[in-house]
Order: C-alpha cells, then structure tokens, then sequence
C-alpha cells in the first residue's frame, strides 16, 4: 500500500527530530547561527560539503570568544595554534540557500596538546540536524612543534568541560 505524499514527509519529519533529540541528548557549551549564502550552494541547490568545515571552525572561534577568549590573542600573546590533525562529519540531511543554521559545539575530550571538539550543525527553522562532525587539533608554535596549551586556556576549557551538564 502506498501512503499520500504527505503522510511520507510527515513521518520523515517526524524520525528526523526524533534522531535529533537522541544526537542532542547531551548539552553543547556554544551556539554560532549562519545564514547559508548562495555562493555556498552547489548546482543542486543544497550547501557544499566542505562549507561544514568553515563551519565547524566558526563554532570552534565562537567558543572560544563565549568564554572570554580570543584564538587571535592565543597567536598573538602566547605564539600557538591550534591545528587541525583529522576532521569527521556525517551529512544528515541537506541545507539550503538562506537557511538559518546553528552550529552548536562541544569539547569532548582535552589532554596535553590535544583537543577534540563535536559539532552539531542544525536548521533552526525546524530543529532538523544537517550534519554532526568532530575536528581533533594539536596545539603548536609557529614552528609548528607540540607546544602545552597555555594555563589560562587550558583551566577555560576544563571549567567549561565540568561545568556543562552532560545527559
């Protein structure tokens, strides 16, 4: 038996939110909101695959800037970078020109010079999740050797790990 058209966008609506819900069971220390360009489209109408990755770096910045710190003062003052080492992302379901999109990001794990960070890149107009994807950076000098994250950094980014309830 066939069901209406509408009855299918329905039902995928609904196991949409529902893989949503279970993605987002755990809290995100930061939210950043794009809007999709359309110079970010591709000829099928949908954003790009390698535009996620501008936009998990715009989630990594923004972190950092809502709690007081800069990644242009972490160069700057202390002479580190933070270098992306490997990068994951799972497209879920296409975003289009004009959508109002969210990224919201986690520091899932922080040791020595390492940092691994997720991402959840959601429509706001509808909650639906596009794309989860997960970055791991190294900390380095400008000569591009291990360097420790400096102190101040590093206590910023555990408070926010323990402080942030986790589901």
């Amino acid at each position: 038996m066939l069901l209406p058209v509408r009855s299918l966008r329905t039902r995928r609506l609904k196991e949409q939110r529902a893989r949503y819900s279970q993605c987002m069971s755990k809290s995100f220390h930061s939210e950043a909101r794009v809007r999709v360009r359309y110079a970010e489209t591709d000829q099928m109408g949908v954003v790009y695959h390698a535009n996620y990755l501008v936009w998990f770096e715009v989630g990594r910045v923004e972190l950092m800037r809502s709690i007081g710190l800069e990644y242009k003062r972490l160069e700057a003052d202390h002479g580190c970078m933070i270098a992306v080492v490997d990068v994951a992302a799972r497209y879920r379901s296409p975003a289009r020109y004009d959508d109002e999109i969210a990224v919201r990001t986690t520091i899932e794990a922080l040791r020595g010079p390492v940092m691994k960070i997720n991402y959840d890149v959601v429509r706001v107009a509808d909650e639906t999740l596009l794309c989860n994807g997960s970055t791991t950076h190294i900390v380095v000098g400008r000569d591009m050797l291990r360097r420790n994250l400096p102190e101040e950094y590093e206590k910023a980014f555990r408070n926010l790990m323990e402080t942030t309830p986790r589901t």
